[in-house]
């Protein structure tokens, strides 16, 4: 098994014509996903890659029974393509774009309140199940099938982490990049929770960095509800107070959300705490 996406996911791309989502398109079909159809306005009865383009989600989605959507859109009409997605019918959204205004998304987040769909992002690098589906912008050659589940902040951290994982001889059953904005979807928690109830997820990789909250909060649902091994990889030991370090959520302010206040959150909730991507593989070797 996995979470979020496998070899049912049935992937619309929107934003598939423009540059960075017909590439993506390509390296997607390459990892063995299933893309059914691609939607730009105005481009209805076009193909990328072989794939039928249409000019809306609720065209894609009836015609060609899509179930997940992935947003290459760029960041002023990002919002209105989730909600597009989420008024469709498919049951997935991830958005992979950057720099969406903020207001915008506490408008998205409002309107999806309720309605059962789930929103992975934005400003991520998506989700991958190795061998089964890549939705996003993940390096697929660097995957191996196995039963270690990642949830990380940081796209190039995940990679970084995953790669080291592989090497080792330690597969993923499916990697999550829930994104750095201060805004998210899912959270850590909401990972960790599917990865505790997937039945082929033996042991968990929790990535963070500075800014926030979010990685105390996993901690304490760690300790309370997660019975697997986790190893926990934070960064930003060095980043100075006030300044954006790479995300836009990754920023100390007013005396909190260091990486050594994460780090010992984690450690006190029984999580078996790494100093780089190597030391993860290693922890994570000698655990499972």
């Amino acid at each position: 098994m996995s979470i979020l996406v496998d070899k049912h996911t049935r992937l619309v791309v929107q934003g598939i014509t423009g540059h960075v989502g017909s590439f993506e398109t390509r390296l997607m079909l390459q990892a063995v996903t299933s893309v059914v159809a691609g939607v730009t306005p105005g481009r209805a009865g076009q193909n990328v890659e072989g794939v039928p383009v249409f000019d809306t989600m609720q065209e894609a989605v009836d015609t060609r029974g899509a179930n997940t959507s992935i947003i290459f859109v760029p960041p002023a009409h990002a919002a209105g393509a989730i909600l597009e997605a989420a008024g469709s019918g498919v049951g997935l959204v991830v958005c992979v774009t950057e720099g969406i205004p903020v207001k915008d998304m506490v408008q998205v987040f409002g309107s999806l309140e309720g309605t059962g769909v789930r929103l992975v992002g934005p400003n991520c690098p998506g989700i991958t199940t190795p061998g089964q589906a890549r939705v996003g912008i993940m390096p697929d050659p660097i995957f191996v099938p196995g039963s270690v589940g990642v949830v990380s902040r940081s796209g190039t951290l995940t990679y970084e982490v995953v790669d080291a994982l592989s090497r080792q001889g330690i597969g993923q059953s499916t990697c999550v990049g829930i994104g750095g904005d201060p805004l998210i979807g899912t959270t850590f928690i909401d990972a960790l929770e599917l990865f505790e109830q997937d039945p082929q997820t033996r042991a968990m990789v929790l990535v963070g960095e500075i800014g926030g909250t979010a990685e105390q909060e996993a901690a304490e649902y760690i300790k309370e509800y997660v019975s697997k091994p986790v190893v926990g990889y934070v960064v930003g030991i060095s980043a100075p107070p006030g300044k954006t370090m790479g995300h836009a959520g990754a920023i100390i302010s007013g005396g909190g959300g260091t990486a050594k206040e994460k780090i010992e959150a984690l450690a006190g909730a029984g999580v078996t705490v790494a100093e780089s991507p190597e030391d993860v593989a290693g922890k994570m070797k000698e655990l499972i």
